[in-house]
């Protein structure tokens, strides 16, 4: 759907930008993450059309294409129906039912009111269902999350989610648990360039220090002192009364002699398993 090639930006001599190569596949959930100032809002920008290239090229294989900024604005008097029925009308005058939207995003009640009085999470899904009124093949957020309370953005998590397959969607977005759920695809920013772009999977595999989580009867703390006297095992840390998180050197030491260890130690063992890295924890071991 969207492929760009050596894409750069410079504002005089910052480079927002630098030699960008981006590949999203039609149909993906594609995440946008990178630290403050890492170039996510003016790549997104520029796929929108709003900013123009230094240098470099944009290739997009639709023209129905919808844009949610990280602060929508409406003009205050208009009732939120009119809102989407007014984006409905201005796009592709689209059949997509507008009540059935302003439901879907939450804000069905508010359908008669004036959007001047609305919160920021209130603009903010009034923005997702003016968004969406075009049945747009690709879909650009930037931030769609982020003046949600957890309610809020469950329910804006559950419709990124339906769209894959239905539009292509690419969000840029600050909070790592809410890419690493929806997307399937990620791309890394940092100073302006891609230094990451892959499946999910591909990303989290093999990239964190390996955590085990084993759940113990009491009592912990012979086990602890002895595990902490095993060369491989970096950390023991506790996380509840009656349960530890181990972090070792590498998984196929621990695959082979955690067990044994935790035998060694009379530990009485309830359980044992793996703890998946996190977005937060590779997104970490890659920016620094």
């Amino acid at each position: 759907m969207i492929r760009t090639s050596g894409l750069s930006k410079s504002y005089g001599a910052t480079a927002a930008l630098d030699k960008v190569d981006l590949n999203v596949s039609r149909g993906s959930v594609y995440g946008l993450v990178g630290p403050n100032g890492a170039g996510k809002t003016t790549l997104l920008g520029m796929l929108a059309g709003l900013r123009t290239a230094t240098a470099g090229s944009i290739e997009i294989e639709t023209a129905r294409i919808a844009v949610l900024p990280d602060t929508p604005y409406f003009d205050p008097w208009l009732k939120a129906r009119e809102v989407v029925d007014l984006a409905r009308a201005l796009g592709s005058n689209s059949s997509r039912d507008v009540d059935e939207l302003l439901e879907l995003t939450g804000i069905g009640d508010a359908a008669d009111r004036a959007v001047g009085g609305f919160s920021r999470g209130m603009l903010q899904r009034l923005g997702l269902a003016a968004t969406l009124v075009g049945d747009p093949e690709l879909v650009l957020l930037d931030e769609p999350c982020s003046a949600l309370d957890p309610l809020g953005r469950r329910e804006v998590l559950d419709l990124i989610a339906r769209l894959r397959g239905e539009a292509t969607v690419v969000f840029s977005s600050h909070i790592l648990a809410d890419v690493q759920e929806v997307c399937d695809t990620v791309g890394i920013l940092r100073r302006g360039r891609l230094i990451f772009e892959g499946r999910l999977e591909q990303l989290l595999v093999g990239k964190a220090v390996p955590h085990y989580l084993v759940r113990l009867r009491a009592p912990l703390e012979p086990v602890i002192a002895q595990l902490q006297e095993v060369g491989w095992i970096n950390h023991v840390e506790v996380v509840d009364p009656e349960l530890i998180r181990v972090t070792a050197e590498s998984l196929p030491v621990a695959e082979a002699a955690l067990v044994g260890e935790l035998a060694a130690a009379g530990a009485h063992v309830v359980s044992l398993a793996p703890e998946a890295p996190s977005l937060e924890d590779v997104f970490l071991e890659v920016v620094r």
